[in-house]
Protein backbone atom coordinates (compact mmCIF):
# COMPACT_ATOMS: atom_id res chain seq x y z
CA UNK A 1 0.00 0.00 0.00
CA UNK A 2 2.43 2.45 -1.28
CA UNK A 3 1.22 6.55 -0.71
CA UNK A 4 1.54 8.83 -3.35
CA UNK A 5 2.64 11.63 -0.88
CA UNK A 6 5.48 14.02 -1.72
CA UNK A 7 6.20 14.88 2.02
CA UNK A 8 5.84 13.29 5.54
CA UNK A 9 2.77 15.89 6.34
CA UNK A 10 0.68 15.07 3.22
CA UNK A 11 1.48 11.15 4.18
CA UNK A 12 0.20 11.72 7.86
CA UNK A 13 -2.68 13.63 6.05
CA UNK A 14 -3.98 10.62 4.50
CA UNK A 15 -3.88 8.22 6.97
CA UNK A 16 -6.79 7.02 8.53
CA UNK A 17 -7.49 8.26 11.66
CA UNK A 18 -6.96 5.68 14.02
CA UNK A 19 -3.73 5.49 12.44
CA UNK A 20 -2.35 9.13 13.00
CA UNK A 21 -1.38 8.73 16.41
CA UNK A 22 0.75 5.44 16.53
CA UNK A 23 2.35 6.47 13.31
CA UNK A 24 3.37 9.90 14.86
CA UNK A 25 4.41 8.06 18.09
CA UNK A 26 6.61 5.67 15.95
CA UNK A 27 8.43 9.17 14.23
CA UNK A 28 9.05 10.44 17.38
CA UNK A 29 10.61 7.37 18.68
CA UNK A 30 12.97 6.85 16.07
CA UNK A 31 13.73 10.57 15.71
CA UNK A 32 14.46 11.21 19.16
CA UNK A 33 16.63 8.09 19.44
CA UNK A 34 18.14 7.71 15.93
CA UNK A 35 21.95 9.53 15.42
CA UNK A 36 22.89 12.60 13.79
CA UNK A 37 22.94 12.83 10.28
CA UNK A 38 19.79 10.44 8.75
CA UNK A 39 16.76 12.63 7.61
CA UNK A 40 13.58 12.14 7.65
CA UNK A 41 11.43 12.47 4.01
CA UNK A 42 9.02 10.17 1.65
CA UNK A 43 11.02 6.89 0.39
CA UNK A 44 9.18 4.09 -1.50
CA UNK A 45 5.99 5.88 -0.61
CA UNK A 46 6.51 5.57 3.23
CA UNK A 47 7.99 8.04 5.81
CA UNK A 48 12.01 6.75 5.63
CA UNK A 49 14.67 8.28 7.56
CA UNK A 50 17.99 7.72 4.84
CA UNK A 51 21.12 8.51 4.55
CA UNK A 52 21.41 11.79 2.27
CA UNK A 53 23.41 12.56 -0.51
CA UNK A 54 25.09 15.74 1.15
CA UNK A 55 26.76 12.59 3.44
CA UNK A 56 26.85 9.74 0.58
CA UNK A 57 26.98 11.42 -2.80
CA UNK A 58 26.92 8.22 -4.90
CA UNK A 59 23.30 7.33 -3.36
CA UNK A 60 21.43 3.99 -3.27
CA UNK A 61 23.38 1.30 -5.73
CA UNK A 62 19.92 0.18 -7.07
CA UNK A 63 19.30 3.92 -8.12
CA UNK A 64 21.59 6.44 -7.22
CA UNK A 65 18.85 9.21 -7.89
CA UNK A 66 17.83 8.23 -4.23
CA UNK A 67 19.58 8.35 -0.60
CA UNK A 68 20.58 4.87 1.12
CA UNK A 69 17.40 3.83 2.72
CA UNK A 70 17.61 3.16 6.02
CA UNK A 71 14.56 2.85 8.04
CA UNK A 72 10.75 3.52 6.95
CA UNK A 73 7.53 3.35 8.91
CA UNK A 74 4.46 2.35 6.78
CA UNK A 75 0.59 2.30 7.57
CA UNK A 76 -0.28 -0.97 5.97
CA UNK A 77 -3.48 -2.48 5.35
CA UNK A 78 -3.82 -4.45 7.80
CA UNK A 79 -0.75 -3.40 9.98
CA UNK A 80 1.84 -1.19 10.63
CA UNK A 81 5.12 -1.87 9.51
CA UNK A 82 9.09 -0.89 10.32
CA UNK A 83 11.57 -1.84 8.18
CA UNK A 84 15.00 -1.17 9.47
CA UNK A 85 17.79 -2.30 6.66
CA UNK A 86 19.73 -2.77 9.71
CA UNK A 87 18.26 -5.95 10.77
CA UNK A 88 18.70 -7.46 7.15
CA UNK A 89 22.24 -6.41 6.84
CA UNK A 90 23.36 -7.45 10.03
CA UNK A 91 22.64 -11.21 11.79
CA UNK A 92 24.15 -10.05 15.05
CA UNK A 93 21.84 -6.47 15.33
CA UNK A 94 18.51 -9.28 13.72
CA UNK A 95 19.35 -11.80 16.61
CA UNK A 96 19.55 -9.16 19.28
CA UNK A 97 16.11 -7.52 19.03
CA UNK A 98 15.15 -11.56 18.21
CA UNK A 99 15.89 -11.98 21.58
CA UNK A 100 14.84 -8.68 23.77
CA UNK A 101 11.48 -8.70 21.40
CA UNK A 102 10.33 -11.01 23.92
CA UNK A 103 11.25 -8.76 27.00
CA UNK A 104 8.91 -6.19 25.50
CA UNK A 105 6.34 -7.29 24.12
CA UNK A 106 3.63 -10.48 25.05
CA UNK A 107 3.06 -10.41 20.99
CA UNK A 108 4.32 -12.69 19.12
CA UNK A 109 7.06 -11.70 16.87
CA UNK A 110 5.71 -10.97 13.55
CA UNK A 111 9.04 -9.99 11.01
CA UNK A 112 10.50 -11.06 7.43
CA UNK A 113 14.22 -10.00 6.60
CA UNK A 114 13.83 -6.20 7.77
CA UNK A 115 9.71 -6.19 7.68
CA UNK A 116 8.45 -6.07 11.34
CA UNK A 117 4.76 -5.98 11.26
CA UNK A 118 2.02 -5.32 13.96
CA UNK A 119 -1.26 -6.07 14.00
CA UNK A 120 -2.39 -4.84 16.97
CA UNK A 121 -1.15 -1.10 17.29
CA UNK A 122 -1.04 -1.38 21.18
CA UNK A 123 1.55 -4.18 20.96
CA UNK A 124 3.91 -1.82 19.47
CA UNK A 125 6.96 -1.89 21.99
CA UNK A 126 8.08 1.59 21.48
CA UNK A 127 10.90 1.88 23.93
CA UNK A 128 13.01 -1.26 22.01
CA UNK A 129 12.30 0.45 18.82
CA UNK A 130 14.10 3.24 20.39
CA UNK A 131 16.99 1.30 21.34
CA UNK A 132 17.16 -0.37 17.71
CA UNK A 133 17.12 3.30 16.26
CA UNK A 134 20.40 3.78 18.54
CA UNK A 135 22.25 0.74 17.52
CA UNK A 136 23.41 2.08 13.74
CA UNK A 137 25.21 5.28 13.46
CA UNK A 138 25.19 6.89 9.37
CA UNK A 139 29.11 6.24 9.49
CA UNK A 140 27.70 2.49 10.90
CA UNK A 141 25.24 1.96 8.33
CA UNK A 142 27.58 3.27 5.39
CA UNK A 143 30.57 0.55 6.33
CA UNK A 144 27.77 -1.81 6.85
CA UNK A 145 25.72 -1.02 3.20
CA UNK A 146 28.99 -1.04 1.26
CA UNK A 147 30.63 -4.05 2.25
CA UNK A 148 27.10 -5.95 2.81
CA UNK A 149 24.63 -4.64 0.23
CA UNK A 150 26.01 -2.44 -2.42
CA UNK A 151 26.82 -4.97 -5.30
Amino acid sequence: MESTAKTVEQYLLQLPEDRIEVINELRTTILKNLPSGFKEQISYGMIGYVVPHDIYPAGYHCNPTLPIPFISIASQKNFISIYHMGLYADTRLSDWFVSEYSKHSKAKLDMGKSCIRFKKTAEIPFELIGVLCQKISVEDWISTYETTLKK
